[in-house]
């Protein structure tokens, strides 16, 4: 009797969140090569974040150097309980906060842009409704904070809802409740601005 050979077991590839995960991991012993793939990985998104958190456009850049700089410092502490985005996107958020609280402190500029740049430099192109020519910045501006932020995260970032409620320090329910809100909110938006695009501009009467 000829014994059926076992079925051929094919390896799952790995998710964007897990090659990022192993290799902050893999960092964490000293490995450049991890260390650069870890930061190419999550370099986007971490700028992404932080513009649609920082007012300031001009400051994205070095803030997202400084979470990337406390990310490294600590990742000897980092034990992949949770993905290594999630991670990093929480050290982002201090980052963030930690800005905020030293420029309540000191004199504001009066002529700092708004993050209307950054913001749009972040625009995603594969998201249904946003590559009809409006401004991604004019629709997110409509937004509460709270419902802005667990919008990026899950639906521009694509972080899992339970590590966006952890970051956000918040059940799930909550983020998913916010996520909902902000979609419905931002399709009507869109809607009326399609509308308003699609109603034509009277002309000026002749002059006699």
């Amino acid at each position: 009797m000829i014994t059926p050979a076992p079925p051929l077991v094919t390896a799952r590839p790995a998710t964007a969140d897990e090659s990022a995960t192993a290799w902050a991991l893999a960092a964490r012993g000293g490995d450049a090569v991890a260390v650069d793939r870890f930061v190419r990985a999550l370099h986007r998104d971490v700028i992404r974040y932080v513009a649609h958190l920082c007012a300031d456009p001009q400051a994205v850049d070095d803030l997202a150097q400084d979470t990337f700089l406390r990310a490294l410092a600590g990742l000897h502490r980092f034990e992949g309980r949770s993905s290594a985005r999630a991670w990093l996107l929480a050290i982002a958020r201090r980052a963030v906060a930690d800005s905020i609280r030293r420029s309540a402190v000191r004199p504001r500029p009066a002529d700092l842009p708004d993050w209307e740049r950054a913001v749009e430099h972040a625009q995603p192109c594969g998201l249904p409704g946003f590559d009809d020519g409006v401004a991604l910045r004019e629709l997110l501006a409509g937004l509460p904070e709270e419902r802005r932020e667990a919008f990026v995260l899950t639906q521009l970032l694509g972080l899992p809802y339970a590590e966006a409620a952890e970051l956000s320090d918040c059940p799930v329910g909550t983020v998913r409740s916010r996520v909902a809100r902000a979609r419905a909110t931002l399709m009507t938006l869109l809607a009326e601005a399609e509308e308003e695009a699609r109603t034509p501009v009277s002309s000026p009467p002749a002059a006699a």
